[in-house]
């Protein structure tokens, strides 16, 4: 069993910046994809970033040039550094990892969300 924890989020001016964390703990052996999702209330979860193992982020066209996805993959840690935050990006934000156990079994993994609110 593998499991994620998120942390960092808050309440954010907007302009703000925020950096979110999610660790996966658990008999890992290996984690492909690591991905931020989002969901505003009374939206659908839309997905927001995704890195590789090797470390090539993907955006959507709502966060280019103000998110930032990093990893650390000593640590199976993912990053997500947010800059100049507008109301819009309020949400709760989840982290999905999927890679393999040392029980050859692949995992597809979720944590419990931490909420991002952009308010003045």
């Amino acid at each position: 069993q593998v499991q994620l924890v998120e942390s960092g989020g808050g309440l954010v001016q907007p302009g703000g910046s925020l950096r979110l964390s999610c660790a996966a703990s658990g008999r890992i052996l290996s984690i492909n994809t690591m991905t931020w999702y989002r969901q505003a209330p009374g939206k659908e979860r839309e997905l927001v970033t995704t890195i590789t193992s090797g470390g090539i982020p993907n955006y959507v066209d709502a966060v280019k040039g103000r998110f930032t996805i990093s990893r650390d993959n000593a640590k199976n840690t993912v990053y997500l550094q947010m800059s100049s935050l507008k109301p819009e990006d309020t949400a709760v934000y989840y982290c999905n990892a999927k890679g393999y156990t040392f029980s050859s079994r692949s995992f597809d993994s979720w944590g419990q969300g931490t909420q991002v609110t952009v308010s003045s």
